[in-house]
């Protein structure tokens, strides 16, 4: 949706993003004190630009993850990837997942899909209001975007409807957060590859 926009108003709008400081796991009611989940990719290195096939110029796939030890105590995690270089008030929601057991080491490409059509049953809403994954989208010479892909380890299951929004998701997590990781990607549109990446956040937990 968003190619759409032309590069002029991209430009004229370069300046207007949500921030970094409205990530949720930059909130301190939601993960201070937490220790650190190590969140990687084998598809893009961190702070890296995603690669198109990720995005709303490729296929649109969710890229795949994987993310380390958990603490003792874990029982659920829950996942969140936002843009805070969106033009809007508030970070744009990419993707929500809650639900993914303790036990599992990681996503596969693909997996953040809506309910039922890859065997996944707890997949939120993202800013567009439909499950599943929403591919990067940036406009057009607004400059590079970071892609926030937030882990959390919660020590109970979250009492959470069946389909969860962001405010949903952050009342649930609130205060159950053990451990939490980042993993930024990048992307960008009109611009040169080699000029496209900027520096994100380091992988790990907000203090």
């Amino acid at each position: 949706m968003l190619e759409h926009v032309p590069a002029w108003l991209g430009g004229l709008l370069k300046a207007v993003r949500a921030g970094h400081a409205k990530l949720v796991i930059a909130q301190e009611e939601v993960a201070a004190g937490a220790t650190a989940i190590d969140l990687s990719s084998p598809a893009f290195a961190n702070g890296a630009r995603l690669p198109d096939r990720f995005t709303a110029d490729g296929i649109g796939v969710s890229p795949p993850l994987v993310w380390g030890p958990l603490p003792e105590g874990t029982v659920t995690l829950a996942l969140i990837v936002e843009d805070p270089d969106a033009p809007a008030l508030q970070p744009l929601v990419h993707a929500i997942v809650w639900g993914i057991t303790a036990d599992s080491h990681g996503l596969l490409e693909g997996e953040i899909a809506p309910d039922g059509d890859r065997g996944s049953t707890d997949v939120g809403r993202n800013s567009y209001l439909s499950e599943g994954w929403l591919p990067p989208d940036p406009p057009t010479g607004h400059g590079s975007h970071d892609y926030a892909f937030q882990l959390f380890a919660l020590g109970a299951a979250p009492a959470i409807d069946s389909n969860p929004g962001r405010s949903a998701l952050v009342d649930a997590i609130r205060g159950n957060v053990l451990a939490a990781g980042l993993l930024i990607g990048t992307y960008s549109r009109g611009e040169p590859r080699d000029n496209a990446q900027k520096e994100g956040f380091a992988t790990g937990a907000v203090a």
